[in-house]
């Protein structure tokens, strides 16, 4: 009888209640701070990073999952008689940690030549951030619960993956500016004029699809892009930081529009709230 493990990584931004109850192994992201470093959601809770991004000049930065690390999980659940291993990580463009993922898994096979025919992994990069990769990663472990191939659960969360959108929209542009996500030069000159992106995540790509000038069309236009482009229908999530009055406003205005609520609320994680700030709002759905 096979035995499957859904792991991911936390910039899944997967609720703790989630990951308990499905039995997803998640692995966290280290955090630095000055000479300091931490681990996400163990050591370092979401309010914790948005206060420290708030109050402190200097951008904590976040590091890899390296190889050695998958290492070691690999080799503990091939111990432990799983026989298939689904790992869902984050936007390989964005990160090297699918890389890891996937060298750690190559050495594996090539150290434990006995385990080709028993013991499977498969790697998937998520194309993308927090929910894109983290609602499919629920739906594996449903999936596997209730006793579907591994090789059926990698292909659904594939198809997802190439297929989800994200719009998303940071209530200001100086974390992006500092990390260079956004130059310098057109952060600032954005910030003078009120200017609000609302970023595009799709395809391993962040890009800005549309300005809306003031905090207070931001929701009126992820409303409008993703009512556009989301499959009639199809289940959709929302992402939000350390406000969630935006998230509740999104939620009720897309719940009214569309007709029924959401899948999932995801709140932001240290790694991508370094990148895109505390502040954030958007929108997951799966795109015609």
């Amino acid at each position: 009888m096979p035995k499957i493990k859904i792991m991911t990584d936390s910039a899944s931004d997967l609720p703790a209640q989630t990951e308990s109850e499905l039995g997803i192994l998640v692995m966290n992201f280290k955090v630095a701070i000055g000479d300091r470093s931490y681990v996400s959601r163990t050591e370092l809770s979401n309010e914790q990073i948005y206060t420290i991004l708030n109050e402190c000049d200097a951008l904590p930065t976040h590091s890899q999952i390296t190889a050695f690390e998958f290492s070691e999980v690999y080799e503990r659940l091939y111990a432990e008689g799983y026989t298939d291993v689904i790992n869902v990580t984050i936007n390989k463009h964005g990160s090297s940690t699918y890389d890891n993922a996937v060298l750690a898994s190559r050495q594996f096979f090539e150290e434990h030549a006995d385990a080709k025919d028993k013991f499977h992994i498969y790697v998937i990069d998520g194309m993308g951030y927090t929910g894109a990769y983290g609602y499919p990663v629920t739906q594996a472990a449903i999936k596997a619960k209730r006793g579907e191939s591994a090789a059926a659960i990698a292909e659904y969360v594939e198809d997802w993956v190439k297929h989800c959108t994200i719009f998303f929209a940071p209530y200001t542009l100086k974390f992006a500016r500092k990390s260079g996500r956004i130059p310098s030069a057109a952060a600032f000159a954005g910030e003078l004029m009120g200017l609000r992106p609302i970023m595009r995540i799709q395809d391993n790509e962040i890009s800005t699809n549309s300005k809306v000038r003031g905090d207070k069309n931001i929701i009126p236009e992820i409303i409008k892009l993703t009512c556009d482009e989301m499959i009639p229908q199809t289940p959709y999530g929302i992402v939000y930081g350390s406000d969630s009055a935006v998230a509740d406003e999104l939620t009720a205005a897309l719940t009214k529009k569309i007709g029924y609520p959401p899948f999932e609320r995801y709140q932001i994680g240290a790694a991508i709230a370094i990148n895109a700030g505390p502040k954030v709002v958007g929108s997951i759905f799966r795109r015609k």
